[in-house]
């Protein structure tokens, strides 16, 4: 069993998290960390490893605590409540707190220096298992009859896909919920298979 820690892990997760989710990864100083946590670098350092194992640690967080709607997705009986519940869910994240508008998965690392690389390759491969998952759970609606046999689910979840990452950064630039509930419409409206409630 390790030393007594001088202050709570969650708690400095978090902070750290909310500093990840409003600046970026390469936006975030040391600095800005030590001061949302209120923990010196050092004891960072001792109880999360370098920067980066910390932002992997925030991120990990983040799916699970604030991308729990994506996982519930899936189980609705329908591709379009599906959709809906995702792009649903996504609008109501991005726009809900004034000082982190947008998604940590998308804005993380959108571009950044060579050192970021690794962290960028991560945020990818994490969109990436998201879309993998989404397109499994078209494909089982296809077979069901849910959606129609000339449907290209990968395509189809592209399409979920790009819609929530446009929205996310769109969150980011000012846009408001109602602004983002009606882009989520707008996307439902087309959906294949006519099977619109």
């Amino acid at each position: 069993m390790g030393r007594h820690r001088e202050f709570d892990v969650d708690q400095a997760l978090d902070a750290a998290l909310c500093v990840f989710w409003r600046k970026g990864y390469e936006g975030a100083s040391y600095t800005d960390l030590t001061q949302a946590t209120g923990v010196q670098r050092p004891a960072l350092y001792a109880a999360f490893g370098n920067k980066e194992a910390l932002f992997r640690q925030a991120l990990a967080r983040y799916y699970e605590h604030y991308l729990d709607y994506f996982p519930a997705a899936l189980e609705q009986p329908t591709s379009r409540e599906v959709a809906a519940h995702i792009l649903r869910g996504a609008a109501e994240l991005h726009t809900r707190y004034a000082d982190r508008k947008g998604c940590l998965g998308v804005h993380g690392v959108l571009a950044g220096s060579d050192d970021a690389e690794p962290v960028r390759h991560a945020l990818i491969d994490a969109r990436a298992t998201g879309e993998a998952s989404l397109r499994e759970r078209f494909e089982r609606a296809k077979q069901e009859g849910d959606l129609p046999k000339t449907v290209n689910c990968a395509t189809l979840a592209a399409f979920v896909m790009t819609v929530l990452h446009g929205m996310a950064v769109q969150a980011k630039a000012g846009f408001c919920r109602d602004t983002l509930d009606a882009v989520v419409e707008q996307a439902l409206s087309t959906w294949p298979g006519g099977n619109h409630r």
